[in-house]
């Protein structure tokens, strides 16, 4: 059933990207309906009655999952008709790689029923803030397109994406929006981490390398809002503390898990 899910949600998302935009209407259903199909399946993947399933493929899904329906909320607002090239192709490809990386099965017999909790909050904080970067890079290439209209951005099919994208300022209004309520999540994804550490490992903390860039990632996020209320900090800074950020998280969560998982064929807790 989990597989059948999967293969139609991609099925879906890949028919996303040819159709016409208009009707506007039949579009939407079929990005919802693709959506829906995708959480049906993470559903299926991640939970069991023994535990959570994790895994970078699982987490990476996960955040192109947050990412459909981000775009297609933002979309009823502002004119993100050329995220759709780019937003979809992905997910459908992500859709996908749970059933060649399954991950690995984190028993929830003996934890408190609250430990799931901080699971779905810290998949949460990772794919919000996927999206933030994903929305910087996106920006960094707006501005080189503007910058130099001879570059590789300005032509071809990328070109044509980034033409149809809002203006920078709406842009970046929209990043910071999301680093936000990244940094929040991510926030509570500590606190709470620092609660569970106890059933997770059988110490109340474990200074470890995912804990340090977990922390060196909210430290970087922190900063730059901070930067954005007190100095104004945009354009190449916000892009760059972003990219930062997500990076150090990266290596935190999916960068150590496809270590263990693929290469090393070790579990990750």
């Amino acid at each position: 059933m989990q597989t059948y899910l999967t293969l139609i949600a991609a099925v879906l998302y890949a028919s996303c990207v040819v159709m016409p935009a208009k009707p506007r209407w039949l579009l939407s259903l079929v990005i919802v309906l693709g959506w829906t199909v995708h959480g049906a399946a993470l559903g299926l993947e991640i939970s069991s009655p023994n535990g959570i399933r994790l895994g970078f493929a699982l987490m990476l899904s996960t955040a192109l999952w947050i990412s459909v329906i981000a775009y297609w909320l933002e979309n009823w607002q502002l004119p993100l008709e050329g995220l759709r090239y780019l937003v979809l192709p992905g997910a459908a490809i992500q859709v996908l790689l749970p059933l060649f990386f399954p991950g690995q099965l984190v028993s929830i017999v003996g934890k408190s029923i609250w430990f799931p909790s901080h699971i779905a909050i810290a998949l949460l904080a990772y794919s919000t803030l996927t999206i933030a970067a994903f929305h910087a890079v996106l920006m960094a290439m707006q501005e080189a397109r503007l910058r130099n209209r001879s570059s590789v951005f300005s032509n071809g099919w990328l070109g044509k994406v980034l033409e149809r994208l809002p203006a920078l300022l709406l842009m970046e209004r929209i990043l910071f929006r999301l680093v936000l309520i990244g940094f929040v999540l991510l926030t509570l994804t500590v606190l709470t981490g620092v609660v569970f550490s106890k059933d997770i490992f059988g110490v109340a903390f474990r200074w470890d390398h995912k804990t340090s860039f977990t922390l060196l990632s909210w430290v970087l996020f922190g900063v730059l809002l901070a930067g954005r209320h007190w100095r104004g900090w945009r354009g190449k800074t916000a892009l760059s503390l972003t990219l930062s950020g997500f990076a150090t998280l990266l290596i935190a969560y999916v960068g150590s898990r496809f270590v263990f998982e693929v290469i090393l064929h070790r579990s990750f807790l």
